[in-house]
């Protein structure tokens, strides 16, 4: 397991928090845009645009691309863009609760698949605070609504690829630059969306591209795409992905805040339960409860 200086881990962990904070904010963008932008364009829009901002500002790091940075920067952005894909088609055919309780599914599949895929055998706090995770997620997104239709099941699948991308991002950042990769990942997924959405979605909607839409559009791409990517695989080099994935569905709570303060939504008792609940999953998996005189410690490891 990789371990580092408290205060590095401590700062990428912040680093994540303030990506769900971009992402929970954009909540209000996309709710607006997608009445009149299709999904798919919609996502060929923001990272086409976080594309080329990220060319432009690390330009000077292009001469250190490598194949292998390349290679797994496809993979990273076919499985962003099959995730995204999956939550936008799902969000037509289920509720928006059911769609971000669905999606933050993601905290469980971590850390099994971690141990499906790389042998990695989760702590035991490490699952509960997936669990809690996933109850605090629910008291937050979910209103009553029943049963199971085909837009949950898509939704899923954005959990399911979504967990598995954040496991390669661990697992390429050992070795390769978090940015660089970052930046084939976002272009990728912005050519993946450029050649399905004409197929699925008929022409480009230009038109539809006002001055409100314009700035809603440069958000998603300078902000919930290119920044919040960057800074949450930054933030993947130094936390391990059982605690990245607790900390990325904090997004739900940012998108709470966003509804209340843009929308002007109330918050129910429930909610707010939700949220403590959320917070002390996060303390659970970034500590285990060590401080605690009670909780044997774990041994210690190598600090980079």
């Amino acid at each position: 397991m990789k371990r580092y200086k408290k205060s590095i881990v401590i700062a990428a962990s912040f680093g994540m928090l303030f990506a769900t904070a971009i992402w929970g904010f954009a909540f209000v963008v996309v709710k607006e845009a997608v009445d009149v932008i299709p999904p798919l364009y919609m996502l060929a829009f923001r990272f086409t645009i976080a594309g080329l901002g990220m060319t432009v500002l690390f330009a000077g790091r292009l001469k250190k691309l490598t194949r292998a940075i390349c290679r797994h920067g496809v993979w990273l952005g076919f499985l962003m863009f099959l995730a995204y894909a999956l939550q936008t088609f799902g969000c037509k055919y289920t509720t928006a609760g059911k769609n971000a309780f669905i999606t933050v599914t993601y905290v469980i599949f971590v850390p099994f698949f971690a141990w499906l895929i790389f042998r990695e055998k989760p702590k035991a706090y490490n699952l509960i605070a997936s669990v809690l995770a996933l109850v605090g997620v629910g008291m937050l997104s979910l209103n009553g609504e029943g049963g199971i239709n085909k837009g949950d099941i898509l939704t899923l699948g954005c959990g399911i690829f979504y967990a598995v991308q954040i496991l390669y991002v661990d697992r390429y950042t050992l070795k390769e630059d978090p940015v660089l990769l970052t930046l084939v990942q976002i272009w990728v997924s912005g050519i993946f969306a450029w050649l399905c959405a004409p197929l699925i979605e008929g022409a480009p909607p230009l038109g539809n591209l006002s001055g409100d839409m314009t700035l809603g559009m440069l958000y998603l791409g300078l902000g919930s795409s290119m920044a919040a990517f960057l800074l949450q695989n930054i933030g993947q080099k130094y936390v391990p992905p059982v605690t990245a994935a607790l900390l990325l569905s904090t997004e739900s709570v940012f998108g709470v805040v966003s509804s209340v303060l843009v929308l002007n939504e109330k918050v129910a008792p429930k909610m707010l339960a939700g949220c403590a609940i959320m917070l002390f999953a996060i303390v659970l998996a970034e500590t285990g409860f060590e401080f605690l005189p009670f909780v044997k410690k774990r041994e210690e490891a190598d600090v980079c």
